[in-house]
């Protein structure tokens, strides 16, 4: 037996899961975590599970963590059953451990959580079609709209500062005055392009702090990799990977979301004339985002969402270049200057945004009526 299978025996143990344990296999996908999938027999049929190390560095407070995730897939599962449909393939369900928490610690202090596998369910890495990429606005538009009178306040802060795009600058500047990596004279050009950008990209959080913008239950990472699709029909399922769900701006999970989707490259690009919004992606994924949502946002958020497209792409565009300048601290890289090129896509997708601002926010308009 090898080690891997030693320890998570080991974890499985400690949860109450039916049936006899068959296998496991190793999820190599996730960048945080670390992940299995697990197989048990129950009934003659065989039954599967997630099960999940968390990055304890990432999320310091795992406890109140898992507090959020398990009171907002309840809160989502109350709503769905609601309706008479079984909410099976719509939602998470973690399981609980043997002491009654929906988690457990090893002795060395490992945190890990377990979750039922939804059946028949695939992702995919992007959103390689438009019927994907409106499948994933609907997804995360749903998910909001299902949350949209959760008591926001009872959330805990999952990571502080996450989309305060101030900070993010205040960093940012930092990071050019301290030149930790002495790399500050290569990249002057994007430094400049970035610094031009910060009046625009910092007015959605200067918003929300007047009062103008809601706060709401977010997700916050709203890949298309962080959404499940049936495997026959590819129509969305359920939202998964919810550790960074705290209070946001539907602005920013919309624009996060676009950042990837509307990209007509990946984040790495280094032919940067290739680099432009996807129109029709950007549509696809709109349509599907706000039909969901009309009903809810304000006149306020209907009028901002475009923007957060842009904040977004500028807020990890200084995240990527202050890490290069600090000497790749906080990203991981597979090559030198893949923070660099990282950023600089991002510079350029953003000046792109910046000039089809306009047409981006008459498209949130057309599904907003």
């Amino acid at each position: 037996m090898s080690i891997h299978e030693t320890k998570v025996l080991e974890v499985l143990s400690r949860f109450a899961i039916a049936g006899e344990y068959s296998h496991f296999e190793v999820i190599n996908s996730g960048h945080i975590n670390e992940t299995y999938r697990a197989y048990f027999i129950r009934n003659g049929e065989l039954k599967d599970y997630i099960l999940q190390r968390v990055n304890t560095y990432v999320f310091k407070n795992p406890v109140a963590m898992m507090e959020n995730i398990v009171n907002v897939t309840e809160y989502i599962r109350a709503k769905i059953k609601a309706t008479g449909i079984s909410a099976k393939r719509f939602v998470l369900h973690y399981q609980k451990a043997k002491d009654g928490k929906y988690y457990t610690q090893l002795s060395d202090g490992e945190f890990w959580r377990c979750c039922r596998y939804i059946d028949d369910s695939i992702s995919f890495l992007e959103a390689s079609t438009v019927k994907v990429a409106e499948e994933s606005g609907r997804a995360f538009g749903e998910f909001q709209k299902y949350l949209a009178d959760y008591p926001v306040q009872n959330l805990h802060i999952a990571i502080p500062h996450f989309h305060n795009t101030v900070n993010r600058y205040e960093i940012f500047k930092k990071a050019i005055e301290d030149d930790f990596a002495g790399r500050r004279e290569g990249v002057c050009e994007e430094i400049d392009g970035y610094l031009a950008l910060e009046e625009v990209a910092t007015q959605l959080y200067k918003l929300q702090r007047k009062g103008e913008l809601p706060l709401r239950v977010t997700h916050n990472d709203t890949k298309t990799s962080n959404v499940l699709f049936d495997a026959d029909t590819h129509e969305h399922l359920s939202v998964i990977d919810l550790d960074t769900v705290m209070p946001g701006l539907i602005a920013c999970d919309f624009g996060d979301a676009i950042r990837i989707v509307g990209n007509t490259c990946g984040e790495d690009e280094t032919d940067l004339s290739k680099i432009d919004v996807d129109m029709e992606k950007y549509e696809g994924f709109t349509k599907g985002f706000v039909s969901e949502l009309k009903s809810m946002m304000t006149e306020k958020e209907v009028e901002t969402l475009a923007l957060g497209a842009l904040a977004m792409t500028v807020e990890c565009g200084i995240r990527f270049l202050s890490d290069y300048l600090d000497g790749d601290k906080y990203f991981r890289v597979h090559y030198e200057q893949q923070n660099l090129d990282r950023a600089r896509c991002h510079l350029v997708l953003a000046q792109k945004m910046l000039e089809k601002l306009d047409k981006m926010q008459e498209i949130v308009d057309k599904y907003a009526k």
